[in-house]
């Protein structure tokens, strides 16, 4: 079973909260960018408990299952290490913009193309939290932005397995992993599924969301190219997926047009 092999391996090299040296934050080195940025992480992670209720309803495999569970204890945890940077230079997150995220996601069009969704947040948000980890100067953020960024790669990789496993058992679903792929990097900007289906939560107004944290990526962080080194990123993924060439948005349009035929 892969999620008895998956356990293993992220209890052998798992951080814990209680390890992150608090005592150390440096008020000083704080700029309200950095608070944002937490603000919008945390936003983003407080979703894992609505996808959790999303995968163990769609999903009736016991392995996955098994690495859903894994998977949203790490997600919590990073929701609960950014609130607990926040809490620690006086800053607040609405309990009530929290509490909105908790309603389930719909299922995907099929089974795998929920999984792909997964695949490009999981990349997406590795790929933020380094180049942020590398950017923001106060020391305990940075550190959690690079635990975080690393348990992001790790969750990726394990959604590409469920995939490929998924795929191979259900050809007929490539379609549906194909259109997503679309939908996500068709577009000169970074989508990531909270973005998309919970952007206009009432809950959510005048409060950072992870949209927030993207836009001020691009804008303060991201070097040239850095939103074209995202999107080839997550279309090489999706190409040893699908065994396609889908490295441009035509590429990825033609193999849809020839798995619809």
């Amino acid at each position: 079973m892969h999620s008895f092999d998956v356990f293993h391996h992220y209890e052998r090299k798992h951080w814990r909260l209680a390890d992150v040296p608090w005592d150390t934050i440096r008020r000083d080195l704080v700029r309200p960018e950095y608070v944002t940025m937490a603000k919008s992480a945390v936003m983003g992670e407080a979703n894992s408990i609505a996808a959790q209720h999303g995968f163990l309803n769609e999903f009736d495999d016991y392995d996955f299952s098994a690495f859903v569970a894994v998977w949203g204890y790490e997600e919590l945890q990073h929701h609960f290490a950014f609130r607990t940077w926040l809490n620690a230079v006086d800053a607040e997150v609405r309990e009530s913009a929290v509490s909105a995220m908790r309603a389930p996601y719909d299922p995907g069009t099929t089974p795998c193309a929920t999984l792909a969704t997964n695949i490009i947040s999981e990349l997406t948000v590795n790929h933020v939290y380094r180049a942020v980890a590398s950017w923001v100067e106060e020391p305990v953020l940075a550190g959690i932005m690079l635990n975080a960024s690393r348990d992001e790669a790790g969750h990726a990789r394990e959604f590409l397995h469920f995939a490929r496993i998924r795929l191979q058992r259900h050809p007929e679903e490539l379609p549906s992993v194909l259109e997503t792929l679309h939908v996500y990097t068709g577009e000169q900007r970074i989508k990531h599924p909270v973005g998309v289906f919970k952007s206009e939560l009432v809950a959510l107004r005048d409060h950072e969301t992870i949209d927030t944290a993207f836009e001020m990526f691009l804008e303060k962080v991201a070097d040239a190219g850095e939103l074209d080194k995202l999107q080839d990123n997550i279309r090489r993924a999706f190409s040893a997926l699908t065994g396609m060439d889908v490295s441009s948005n035509a590429r990825v349009r033609r193999r849809l047009a020839e798995a619809l035929a």
